[in-house]
């Protein structure tokens, strides 16, 4: 079956494809949004419940002046051909939309799903047989459980608008369903968070971490997380100790006391948890033997199903307890993206045994609407992290602290997957991957980790204890800094600029000021005159930046990377070269 869909102005060719609808029946209709975007809307319904047949939408559009594609999954867009570019977005994957850009920074088209629980299947690129940009949006590429109806809608937008502010009313379109409400962000999620992951990796101990602790307070760090270690006495990394969750005797003989011991220092405390592993080492895989999607040997894991409403009930309970009886302020909830359904998949074989629920992605969500609940019962106002690229509008909303994915002393992809999540996360704490760097680096090539990823909530891992004096003066400085300036770099504006060339510049902006971070030296930041104090940050190992000022400004500072004044330049309006120190600041006051 193939519905050749008329009238839609913003693509040269829109169809719906179904090779097997059996006794499925397929309604189509077109709807005008604000803007000028075209809603393109699916419904299907079968006489009885039945597995849903496999359809795509497919669309082509013109290539001329696409450059690139953009989507939650990439780093950095390109522009693939056709059978190269796919993305899988569900409710722990991705962002359902994707943005055709040209390297004026301007958006050509953009595509968003409505569809943010269930699996979708994207493929896009360049068709070489004619130069066409095509796009395909799968529905049902997994096994799904029987259904009577099913609706999705599809938007498309090529009304002319900033590539960055696309992607942004793509990602709102989504998530203004009341089904896709976030969970609420406390202040705390926008503090310097201290993990001990690529410090300490499994090596963790009370007394040891105490101590670092103490010294991350005196740095300004508020939070801090525990990584995976605590509940193991083994250090081979893996996973085949997961799924008990007890704090190691020896390494934790009373967690609860090394919990308020640290509360004692002001910072709040939040621990690691591999939600779907149980490791073949543990307890538990005897307990929830035949309850489980698939293993992982790589891992040493198996993946539960939480389809089986005694695996909810056990995860859910476990955070519950844990918070409770640890005065836990927050959770790291780590690898949910692993509950995927598999293919075959045993439960219809086995009639559905025991699983209340049939879908996985809709077990999942019953999952997490259960630990939400549960959490913020015990503690309202709880910290919970999830991880790129677990993300996307339905998932915000049992977390509020979502982290870039791993990227170990690697600045240019943390920056590029903190400015990423920056425009699909709407309110929700936008975090950066740890830092860390070689104890060896001067101070100002350490602070380039830290002001790769100044617009989002910078987590800190290098073993404090091991860091040269000059280098703990330097985290201090920007410490305070971001602090200080939140409101521009965290909670404004945001203006990421040629995402394709790696984001050479970001830009954050409040009422009172603006940030101007710049990565290239050699890209020109433009100054408007709009009257705002401006901090020019050189991000770089140049000692000078082009900037564009549309007005002298009224007076100039610069500060290098400890924050100490600099000499300062007197820079007069239009194009110039101006002194800023390496890893340092510039100040411009206008008035």
């Amino acid at each position: 079956m193939k519905l050749d869909l008329t009238g839609f102005s913003s693509v040269s060719s829109l169809s719906l494809v179904c090779d097997a609808p059996g006794a499925w029946r397929f309604e189509t209709s077109r709807e005008a949004a604000p803007g000028g975007a075209e809603i393109l809307r699916v419904r299907l319904a079968a006489p009885e419940a039945a597995p849903p047949p496999r359809f795509d939408v497919s669309l082509v559009a013109p290539q001329p002046g696409v450059r690139w594609i953009w989507t939650s999954a990439s780093d950095v867009p390109t522009l693939p051909p056709d059978w190269g570019g796919r993305m899988r977005t569900q409710i722990a994957s991705q962002s359902p939309l994707l943005v055709l850009g040209g390297c004026d920074g301007r958006a050509r088209l953009s595509v968003a799903c409505s569809e943010a629980t269930r699996l979708v299947d994207w493929r896009y690129g360049l068709y070489e047989e004619d130069a066409f940009v095509h796009v395909r949006v799968g529905f049902f590429y997994e096994p799904e459980a029987p259904l009577a109806a099913y609706e999705a809608e599809i938007r498309l937008d090529a009304a002319p608008a900033d590539w960055a502010d696309a992607v942004r009313a793509a990602s709102d379109w989504i998530c203004a369903r009341p089904e896709y409400a976030p969970m609420p962000v406390p202040a705390a999620a926008l503090d310097p968070l201290y993990s001990t992951w690529y410090g300490y990796h499994q090596d963790v101990h009370d007394a040891d971490l105490e101590r670092e602790f103490a010294e991350a307070a005196a740095l300004g760090m508020r939070t801090l997380i525990v990584d995976d270690g605590w509940q193991t006495e083994d250090t081979g990394r893996g996973y085949a100790f997961c799924g008990d969750w007890e704090p190691a005797p020896s390494r934790f003989p009373d967690f609860r006391a090394h919990v308020d011991r640290v509360h004692a220092l002001g910072m709040k405390y939040m621990i690691w948890y591999s939600v779907p592993f149980v490791g073949f080492r543990s307890r538990a895989a005897a307990r929830f033997a035949g309850k489980f999607l698939y293993k992982r040997e790589n891992m040493g894991a198996w993946v539960l199903d939480p389809r089986f409403p005694e695996v909810r009930e056990f995860l859910a309970s476990t955070y519950e307890r844990a918070v409770r009886d640890w005065n836990l302020d927050g959770l790291k909830l780590d690898f949910i993206d692993r509950f995927q359904t598999p293919d075959p998949d045993p439960a219809a074989a086995e009639n559905w045994a025991g699983r209340d629920i049939r879908s996985v992605p809709e077990a999942v969500l019953a999952l997490m609407t259960e630990v939400r609940r549960r959490l913020e019962a015990v503690h309202p106002g709880i910290l919970v992290e999830f991880r790129q690229g677990y993300m996307g509008p339905a998932i915000r909303s049992f977390g509020n602290m979502i982290r870039a994915g791993d990227v170990p002393g690697d600045p240019l992809r943390n920056r590029a997957r903190t400015a990423r999540l920056r425009l699909t996360s709407g309110t929700t704490a936008v975090h950066s991957d740890m830092l860390e760097w070689n104890p060896r680096e001067t101070p100002q090539q350490a602070a380039q980790q830290i002001l790769s990823v100044l617009f989002s909530v910078i987590q800190y891992s290098m073993r404090l204890d091991r860091l040269p004096a000059d280098h703990r003066r330097m985290m201090k400085h920007w410490i305070a800094w971001t602090a200080a300036h939140r409101d521009a770099l965290l909670r404004g504006s945001f203006s990421p600029r040629s995402p394709e060339l790696g984001f050479p510049l970001l830009e954050g902006a409040s009422g009172a000021e603006r940030v101007v971070a710049v990565y290239d030296p050699g890209f020109v930041a433009t100054v408007p005159a709009d009257g705002r104090e401006t901090w020019i940050v050189n991000a770089t190992d140049a000692a000078e930046l082009v900037l564009d000022l549309a007005a002298a400004p009224a007076s100039a500072e610069a500060f290098d990377t400890f924050g100490d004044p600099a000499p300062a330049p007197a820079p007069a309006a239009g194009l110039r070269r101006v002194a800023v120190p390496p890893s340092g600041l510039l100040r411009l006051r206008f008035r």
